[in-house]
């Protein structure tokens, strides 16, 4: 991406670097410090920046199909949302009797009066199993979608259409009480993970740490991807598609590759997303979401890896001040600021900081005084 920095230079690796280690430190001040100290961060807060890392990693995952391969999904909030709701089975049977009608199904099932659970609730107990359906789930409905899509060449602005249509679909479909994921209410109330308190805050920490070692690794993860030979073939289906098919490659493969990777990340980011905010509901699998999704890739910088991540913790550090202090407002700013990034930052915010450091006047020295050569000996 021409006019951003380059992809992983030693600034990048810095930038990373400082990242890591403050994000890192965000649990301990709010383990070894009490309330009103000086030094403490605040459950709320550590909570905050938690999900918005679940928020980078699937922009992360969007900018791996859109900045790289030049495919713009506006339906990956379904990824994030399948994600989500398979690990949040897990959360609903791990209640128990804690629920208010005491009884070991979830207590949406017993107001609407189900006796058992449905045939594809079964084993959602075991943890680990509900782990694989939150990469199996994602990854299979994006094969399956990718194949028939990719197979037609139906690519540009109608295969965005497709996609947003897809996840618009799910969301109507969950959001009727019969498909046994809670309705318009979703999952929530989550009670405890493989034995521990949700609310506790060890635990709070402990999956603060792992979101944080898993947006590290995907982002590692990606940066292979993309400096490898597939990721020279990634960019020159983005470039030239039909160029690329005419020395020989086919570009189904490549695509589904790329497209099946992204939605698991996006699954993963779901799942990480759920027992830290504690509730998960269709609401998720909206178009809007989907959209805010390809904003965080535009405003930090697409094509870069690090700037989605950069644009998903600035658009929603913006949300949480908006929506806190003047809530009418905050879709008219997000209007706002896509249209400035789309008109003066297509680069996003890593393009904006390549274009500064560039203008920067650079120093002359004073060149030393050249002496005049000594006449030669007659």
């Amino acid at each position: 991406m021409s006019g951003a920095p380059s992809l992983f230079s030693r600034p990048a690796w810095i930038g990373v670097g400082v990242f890591v280690v403050t994000a890192a430190l965000l649990p301990l001040l709010n383990l070894a410090f009490p309330d009103g100290h000086a030094l403490h961060v605040s459950s709320y807060a550590m909570g905050l920046v938690g999900k918005f890392m679940c928020y980078a990693l699937a922009a992360l995952a969007l900018d791996l199909v859109w900045g790289y391969t030049g495919i713009l999904s506006l339906g990956h909030g379904v990824f994030f949302a399948l994600g989500a709701y398979a690990h949040g089975m897990y959360l609903m049977r791990a209640i128990g009797r804690d629920g208010v009608y005491q009884s070991t199904l979830p207590d949406f099932m017993v107001f609407l009066d189900w006796k058992t659970y449905p045939w594809y609730w079964a084993m959602t107990d075991s943890f680990w199993y509900c782990m694989a359906l939150v990469v199996l789930v994602p990854g299979l409905l994006a094969f399956v979608f990718g194949y028939f899509a990719f197979r037609s060449r139906i690519k540009g602005v109608y295969f965005s259409i497709i996609t947003q249509a897809m996840t618009y679909a799910f969301m109507l479909l969950f959001f009727r009480n019969d498909t046994g994921f809670g309705g318009n209410n979703g999952f929530t109330d989550f009670k405890r993970i493989l034995g521990f308190s949700v609310t506790a805050p060890g635990t709070k920490a402990v999956l603060y740490l792992i979101t944080l070692a898993l947006l590290i690794g995907a982002l590692l993860l990606c940066r292979w991807i993309v400096t490898s030979r597939l990721g020279r073939v990634l960019q020159a289906v983005r470039d030239s598609e039909s160029r690329l098919m005419f020395i020989g490659y086919n570009p189904l493969w490549f695509k589904l590759f790329v497209w099946t990777l992204s939605a698991v990340l996006c699954g993963i980011a779901g799942a990480l997303y759920v027992p830290q905010v504690g509730i998960i509901n269709p609401s998720e699998m909206s178009p809007a979401n989907s959209i805010e999704m390809v904003i965080w890739a535009a405003v930090g910088g697409r094509g870069t890896l690090i700037g989605p991540i950069i644009g998903a913790f600035t658009v929603n550090g913006l949300k949480s001040w908006f929506t806190a202090a003047f809530p009418d407002l905050w879709l008219f700013a997000l209007g706002l600021l896509f249209i400035l990034v789309t008109l003066f930052m297509q680069k996003g915010i890593l393009g904006l900081m390549g274009n500064l450091k560039r203008s920067k006047p650079v120093p002359v020295t004073e060149a030393a005084p050249v002496e005049a050569p000594a006449k030669e000996a007659a």
